[in-house]
């Protein structure tokens, strides 16, 4: 929902009318833990039967009330069955990765694993996708490997690259307000520590950030925040191996001006994926002035623009080593600087500029984001 409420802002702010619809539960009955027993397969009967027939009807009041002025946005790619129900020359799509069916398919630098059910879904899902006439994709590398999924190496003009846009206001905030923001919640981390924002997942690599801690003299000595995902019991358990559980501290689910801070007191970012369809995380780093070192691997490189310190992230020792470098304060400064700049190419009127650019439509045309 996140890119969803951005994008539907977006054009709000460019005088368009738009109208987000979403799947309702219907027969899903258990609406906290929709994936568990028969409530996981009434919540697909949900998405994937009932759903659509509204869709269906919603289309259809649009064309009698408006004609062919209405067009239709599908938030997220694995809602690509749901181009089935909408004018093909009048719908896009945005694909923010194919991790999962690249996983699905046996691609396991995708680090994401799938079930019998899932791989059959993932197909499904590639099928339709393959059949946009018009997709955004947020970075070239997913462009890249959804053409080679597809079979299509030369997509039509209806395939284009559109960067996400910063999600929210993202700002370097002053050291005691910072500290303050933190205090109010019942957050003390003491200084200085490095910052990973994300998730549990295989593909974040977190425990990356443990193991820099055992580097001999190149060693992170500070401490570690997970900021996001609570930490799980494997994480909390390799750090007490390590013997720096004390000087690990995971903030869950932070609010935004709590991340805010976070990311304004971090020596660093250290964001060494295995994957990745984007890679918010970095800039909204830059926005709030804090170096950033990430995995030297696409689309992390392309986001970066320059402005970051790539590492291998199989390796813990080099990722140490480029971290000691910002004890250098040019290149520190250097990187905030280039950091700050990075964040141009990734406006909200710009992106949404784009997407009308992609539907091929003018500034004032009535919209419908399907999310």
């Amino acid at each position: 929902m996140r890119f969803t409420d951005l994008l539907a802002v977006g054009l709000r702010n460019r005088g368009m009318t738009v109208e987000v619809i979403t799947p309702q539960p219907m027969l899903l009955r258990n609406k906290a833990q929709p994936g568990r027993g028969i409530d996981k397969w009434l919540g697909y009967v949900d998405k994937w039967i009932l759903f659509p027939l509204t869709l269906r009807r919603f289309v259809r009041n649009q064309r009698h009330e408006f004609g062919d002025d209405t067009y239709y946005h599908v938030c997220d790619h694995s809602n690509a069955p749901y181009l089935t129900h909408l004018p093909k020359e009048r719908a896009a799509i945005t694909c923010h990765d194919v991790l999962a069916i690249r996983g699905a398919l046996g691609h396991t630098e995708a680090y994401c694993s799938a079930s019998r059910t899932g791989v059959v879904l993932q197909r499904w899902i590639l099928k339709h996708l393959s059949s946009a006439q018009r997709i955004a994709c947020v970075s070239r590398r997913t462009l890249i490997q959804l053409c080679e999924l597809s079979g299509s190496h030369h997509p039509g003009s209806g395939w284009k690259v559109v960067h996400n846009a910063l999600n929210a206001e993202f700002k370097k905030i002053e050291k005691s307000e910072a500290l303050r923001i933190l205090k109010q919640n019942g957050i003390a981390i003491p200084l200085p520590f490095v910052l990973h924002v994300g998730s549990n997942l295989p593909r974040k690599n977190r425990s990356l950030l443990l193991q820099m801690s055992q580097q001999g003299d190149l060693s992170w000595t500070g401490n570690i925040c997970f900021a996001g995902e609570p930490m799980d019991q494997l994480l909390s358990a390799e750090a007490k191996n390590f013997g720096i559980a004390g000087r690990v501290y995971s903030v869950a689910k932070p609010d935004h001006a709590t991340l805010c801070a976070l990311y304004s007191l971090a020596h660093a970012l250290v964001f060494p994926s295995f994957s990745e369809g984007f890679g918010w995380p970095i800039i909204e780093a830059h926005a709030c002035g804090v170096p950033v070192i990430a995995s030297n691997l696409e689309p992390l490189i392309e986001v970066g623009g320059g402005a970051v310190l790539h590492s291998d992230p199989h390796d813990a020792k080099s990722f140490a080593t480029v971290l000691r470098t910002l004890d250098d304060p040019a290149i520190r400064e250097s990187l905030i600087k280039n950091g700050y700049k990075n964040t141009d190419r990734f406006g909200l009127m710009r992106m949404v500029d784009e997407y009308l650019e992609l539907h091929e439509i003018s500034k004032t045309a009535t919209g419908c984001t399907a999310n």
